[in-house]
């Protein structure tokens, strides 16, 4: 009779030879913690007394949006009913009209791409093959469908069901939200010969200690246990600390980098005047992205104050004929009603431009991090609220060299392998460059845009020594930190991420 630990008795007792049984069954049915039963496995299996079989597999969980879609419909195919609905055809500045919506980009691409639809002229017609798709389910409307029935699948149980698997995630490529995708390891245990002549020739439980005692030796009673092995290697239960918001510490690293590297830290309105956000940076008054369709304008109150009006008057001859600076200006007239109007800030760019105002003397160096909100569709790397960190350095001596050995000094402290520079061009900074950072198996990622503020911006607000400039977003930072390929995954309530992502990365 051989005398096991309890849990390995009832390991050995609930199997059977050739008959491999689930351990989340063997849980259930012992009422123990997964990790013991696992580690009890484990030290059977290295004794040769039963063998654990793995496998893994492709879970998938319906989320709300999916649920959605099930019901009412893929928007185009809702779409592409609309446009059958009046007679196959419409024009495209007819379409959010008869779509009820005001965006219908995305319907556009989806019809187009399925070629559900083809652009003649202007309009949006249906084609044939879109006439046909009305009464036949693809494999994306099928996937999601039987996926939302059942709420949360491995692909194989779709599979079995009838549902193409594969031609539905091809299908659905591009468009994430509608479904959770989560890798699942399935181990079950099986006896082995040798643990099938071990039952046979007998076994019984004994209590299983971790040490021996005093008490054990002079009572006798370490005749009748067993001893508990240490493996190193066993599973452990896997503990869940309270933590920050990933994008949070990313947030705290990146102030803490710029302050140890000598900056101040200020502020501007999340609420603010067209002036800081675009006037002040010599951003001309019919620029498109000063237009509705990029830019949050406030319809209440629609104005706001302006500062001294010596700076204004600056700014404004900069724009109509180039004032002190050497400039020719854009040769318009401008307008201080335009400049009082509100907006949700672009760029947090206002609120360095507004420190650089109110004090331009050199050295100076500050930064600031700040939501900025801009009128973007949402997908895998665009919100239209976002974080934005910006920064600027006033000195005498500044140039491209200084500008680049602390953006390259800021990105290494950011976990950056090493950092690139290219020339390129943006509105108020002569020269330019993109910043480039290379981050292990993504490679070279485009990090922010950098360069020289132009004298148009500079001088009128009293500032005649060069003056290096930065800006970029946090969140690319914050996903190539955690190896994210979505921006949105930093924004919703996704527990299952939020514990896994490292505290230390």
């Amino acid at each position: 009779m051989t005398r096991l630990p309890e849990i390995e008795y009832k390991l050995l007792s609930a199997l059977a030879p050739g008959v491999p049984v689930g351990v989340e069954g063997l849980v259930k049915e012992s009422g123990l913690d997964q990790s013991l039963v696992m580690a009890a496995a484990r030290s059977l299996s290295d004794r040769g007394l039963i063998e654990i079989h793995e496998q893994v597999r492709e879970e998938y969980a319906i989320t709300e949006q999916g649920l959605k879609v099930s019901r009412e419909g893929l928007p185009e195919k809702r779409a592409l009913q609309a446009i059958i609905d009046q007679g196959g055809e419409v024009a495209f500045q007819d379409l959010p009209a008869s779509l009820g919506r005001e965006d219908v980009r995305a319907e556009v691409k989806w019809l187009t791409k399925k070629g559900w639809c083809s652009r003649v002229a202007g309009r949006l017609v249906a084609t044939d093959k879109g006439r046909a798709a009305l009464s036949d389910a693809g494999p994306d409307e099928v996937f999601v469908c039987r996926l939302a029935q059942m709420g949360r699948a491995f692909s194989d149980d779709l599979a079995s069901l009838g549902t193409d698997v594969e031609a539905g995630l091809a299908a659905l490529k591009g468009r994430s939200g509608l479904f959770k995708r989560k890798q699942r390891t399935a181990r079950s245990i099986s006896l082995t010969d040798a643990g099938s002549r071990l039952k046979n020739e007998g076994i019984e439980p004994a209590q299983e200690v971790t040490q021996l005692t005093p008490e054990l030796i002079v009572s006798g009673e370490w005749r009748d246990v067993a001893f508990k092995e240490y493996d190193p290697r066993l599973e452990t239960a896997v503990l869940q600390p309270g933590k920050a918001h990933p994008l949070q510490r990313v947030i705290q690293q990146t102030r803490r980098a710029f302050l140890e590297m000598g900056f101040e830290e200020v502020e501007s309105p999340t609420v603010d005047t067209a002036f800081w956000v675009f006037d002040a940076l010599f951003q001309p008054q019919d620029h498109p992205a000063r237009e509705m369709q990029d830019t949050f304008y406030v319809a209440d109150p629609e104005r706001g104050l302006l500062p001294a009006d010596e700076l204004v008057q600056s700014v404004g001859r900069t724009h109509e004929d180039g004032g002190d600076t050497g400039s020719t200006g854009w040769r318009y007239k401008w307008s201080r009603a335009k400049a009082e109007k509100l907006v949700l800030r672009t760029h947090t760019t206002a609120a360095t431009i507004r420190a650089l105002a109110q004090d331009p003397k050199p050295p100076r160096k500050v930064f600031s991090i700040g939501r900025t909100f801009r009128r973007e569709n949402v997908d895998q790397t665009h919100l239209p609220e976002f974080i934005q960190i910006d920064g600027i350095i006033i000195d005498q001596r500044a140039d491209l060299a200084s500008l680049f050995g602390t953006l390259a000094e800021f990105y290494r402290k950011m976990g950056a392998e090493d950092v690139r520079f290219r020339p390129s061009f943006f509105p108020y900074t002569e020269p330019s460059a993109e910043v480039f950072a290379k981050l292990g198996s993504l490679g070279w990622v485009e990090m922010c845009g950098s360069g020289v503020f132009r004298p148009e911006v500079t001088e009128p607000l009293g500032c005649d020594v060069p003056v290096l400039a930065w800006g970029g977003g946090v969140e690319r930072i914050a996903m190539m930190r955690f190896g994210l390929d979505d921006i949105r995954k930093l924004y919703l309530s996704d527990i299952d991420w939020l514990k896994e992502a490292a505290l230390c990365r």
